[in-house]
């Protein structure tokens, strides 16, 4: 029912707000850490870039299990009612 699609779609993009937070924060943590301990800038740069990669795949398996980019147009499909049933 709408109560059930509205709690879906409120799970899946708090969901996404908090992966994106982490992300921030790792890309901050990881850089200022290499900035620190190696005195490199090149080195927290590279560490950045990896973890954006890694987010992008992570994203990307999210997106295809069956989570939308858009909550109001793309219409939830099964998977998240199975995950959250």
């Amino acid at each position: 029912n709408a109560g059930d699609y509205i709690f879906y779609t409120d799970w899946m993009w708090t969901s996404y707000v908090i992966f994106t937070l982490s992300q921030s924060l790792m890309l901050a943590v990881g850089a200022a850490y290499y900035l620190t301990f190696t005195g490199v800038p090149g080195t927290a740069t590279y560490y950045a870039l990896i973890m954006t990669v890694y987010t992008w795949i992570a994203k990307g398996a999210w997106f295809s299990l069956g989570y939308p980019y858009s909550f109001i147009v793309v219409p939830m499909w099964i998977p998240s009612a199975i995950l959250m049933d």
